[in-house]
């Protein structure tokens, strides 16, 4: 199945200018956002806290849920609509972390009763300590590290058969990682200066595949985490699940193109670079669009019907898909480029 003719030819190459500077103006607006609010907005799994999930038998008052949480010494809380408006459902979030006893729920249903006149279903009670928080967010962290490191590996042994160097190198520097983390060294700190260092080292070890690959994955999460920063949505563990998901969807994408890349490179080796990589993406372009349009369709629909435990990495998922195939097409291939560019 094909949604474009065989032999169309779009001068993707020819534009990358154009993407380098939109690439460039996304991450600026990102960057801006994440000092705006002052870095991102975690949410109870990262910044440690309580969270609530009430449903009410009627539509009821914010300010007379809050009344009610006095009662509970939950006064210190953030109080919003939660679901569709009819469901009549309130999240509850404190930044303390409430002891969760037995009586709790039982006693947390009868002060919302009291101030609000109906009847009051506690859902769910969430409650993670602030140390285990801070553990969580460099786990994730780290998580997301080693899956580009490994991935370098990947490309790197597939696309230049160096295994071994670029083994080397991600040994070398998760090691140091880690060596450093032992020695309380901020991790996100630990995580930027490691990615920027790795970058260099592709630059002038020549790994082009890796580099192309790398930078591609780095943007597409950076501009999804400044998305969800310019909204003050809240990063919890499945949005880590959607960007880890990202890596892979866009990865696959990259891979396709690369391959293609590489195969013509034999075929029409007297040719440009420039005419090599603008035939592959066209090549692959049929591909890449049923592909990304199916996902779109299944993280969509999740988006507008998986309600609203889902809603957050759903939306995650559908910019993830969307920036995955514009990197597949306008930062990794285009990079390659630089290569030629750095060798004449």
């Amino acid at each position: 199945m094909q949604l474009v003719r065989p032999d169309i030819n779009i001068d993707f190459i020819g534009k990358r200018k154009i993407a380098y500077g939109l690439s460039a103006l996304m991450i600026l607006i990102t960057l801006t956002s994440l000092v705006v609010h002052k870095g991102i907005n975690y949410g109870i799994d990262f910044a440690g806290g309580t969270l609530i999930q009430v449903r009410f038998s009627a539509p009821i008052r914010i300010a007379d849920v809050k009344d009610g949480l006095k009662n509970v010494d939950l006064q210190a809380s953030s109080v919003q609509s939660f679901g569709e408006e009819d469901e009549n459902e309130v999240l509850i979030r404190t930044d303390a972390s409430t002891s969760v006893t037995k009586g709790f729920a039982p006693r947390l249903a009868e002060a919302m009763k009291t101030a609000t006149g109906a009847e009051a279903e506690i859902r769910r009670v969430e409650m993670v300590g602030p140390q285990v928080g801070k553990d969580l967010r460099e786990k994730a962290l780290f998580a997301m590290f080693y899956a580009l490191l490994f991935i370098t590996i990947y490309i790197s042994g597939r696309f230049e058969l160096k295994w071994m160097l670029s083994g080397i190198m991600a040994a070398a520097l998760a090691g140091a990682v880690y060596l450093l983390s032992i020695f309380q060294v901020s991790v996100p700190f630990l995580m930027l200066a490691a990615l920027l260092v790795a970058i260099a080292l592709f630059w002038f070890l020549e790994l082009k595949y890796a580099m192309g690959a790398i930078v591609a994955l780095i943007h597409d999460v950076a501009i999804t985490v400044g998305i969800f920063s310019i909204f003050g949505m809240e990063f919890t563990l499945p949005i880590i699940a959607a960007l880890l998901t990202i890596i892979g969807y866009s990865l696959n994408d990259t891979i396709i193109v690369f391959d293609r890349i590489r195969e013509n490179l034999k075929k029409h080796h007297r040719k440009p670079l420039g005419w090599i990589l603008n035939r592959s993406v066209n090549e692959t372009l049929s591909r890449t669009l049923l592909t990304s349009g199916t996902t779109l369709v299944v993280v969509i629909s999740l988006l507008i019907l998986g309600g609203g435990i889902i809603h957050d990495f759903a939306f995650a998922m559908t910019v993830g898909v969307i920036i995955g195939t514009y990197s597949s097409v306008y930062v990794a291939s285009p990079i390659l480029l630089a290569w030629q560019a750095r060798k004449k």
